[in-house]
């Protein structure tokens, strides 16, 4: 146990350098995540003989990706960002990977950015192609899920979003103050239990739409339990009181938005 709670002392972010660029553990586990969603996505395509080709699937990655991407990087700087004016007025500068001329990456990612991000892209890509949106975000988001594990685990060992102050014996020393390893359970809250639950439904549902739908809502509910364990970002802290943070407030938001397309979706076919 001692070793586990001083992890971080003993573990390299930098898992290889390639000349002067530093390869980090975090982006070899977005790379995984990235690989796991389409490789399980496509396994329960092939397994349970779903109606989409597989070029047509493969041109909905790239947009899907490209989606999140964006998303993710745009709410980062739009609500977690301390410097957001200074993007607003230097939009090229959003997704420059060097700071003074070296090479330092691209950090700063909101999941909630990168889930709208996937829904337009989602949207245009379904509207482009007339393919059922409900249809295929149904497939996408058993991959999501999944994917989810290994970005979660990225940002553990990237030593970002940590958790907040404890005495449990499962925590971790951060700067020599124990905390919960809150990125764990969020890989397992929002990522494996939410994968779980689909995977168990997948083939129950009434409806198209039914599993994208109960995984927003899985996925706010999660990640609203996971927020009281974890520490407010430090340029935020809490919204109201000491339990708000932006984390919750946009997981209420999109819990609320899921609710509603949910309840109205069952209504249609009863009514039908």
């Amino acid at each position: 146990m001692e070793f586990w709670q001083n992890i971080y002392s003993h573990f390299n972010p930098v898992a290889f350098n390639l000349g002067s660029i530093a390869v980090h553990w975090y982006g070899i586990m977005y790379a995984l995540a990235l690989i796991s969603a389409i490789f399980v996505a496509k396994w329960f395509i092939k397994h349970d003989k779903l109606p989409i080709s597989n070029d047509l699937f493969d041109s909905y990655i790239w947009w899907a990706e490209i989606g999140v991407i964006l998303g993710a990087r745009l709410g980062y700087v739009l609500f977690y960002d301390s410097h957001t004016m200074y993007y607003m007025t230097h939009p090229w500068q959003i997704f420059n990977p060097y700071i003074n001329g070296v090479y330092a990456g691209i950090s700063g990612m909101s999941y909630h950015g990168a889930f709208f991000g996937f829904i337009i892209a989602s949207y245009l890509f379904c509207r482009k192609n007339k393919v059922s949106f409900w249809f295929i975000t149904d497939i996408a988001v058993l991959g999501v899920s999944a994917a989810y594990i290994f970005g979660r685990l990225g940002n553990f060992f990237n030593q970002e979003l940590i958790g907040r102050v404890t005495d449990v014996p499962w925590g971790i020393y951060v700067g020599g103050i124990l905390r919960h390893p809150s990125q764990i359970y969020e890989a397992i809250l929002e990522g494996l239990f939410v994968f779980l639950v689909l995977v168990i439904y997948r083939k129950r549902k009434t409806f198209d739409g039914q599993l994208a739908l109960m995984y927003g809502g899985l996925y706010a509910i999660a990640r609203i339990i996971a927020e009281f364990f974890r520490q407010p970002d430090s340029q935020l802290g809490f919204l109201v009181g000491e339990w708000l943070t932006m984390g919750i407030l946009q997981s209420l938001i999109i819990l609320g938005i899921c609710l509603f397309f949910y309840v109205y979706k069952k209504k249609a076919i009863i009514k039908n």
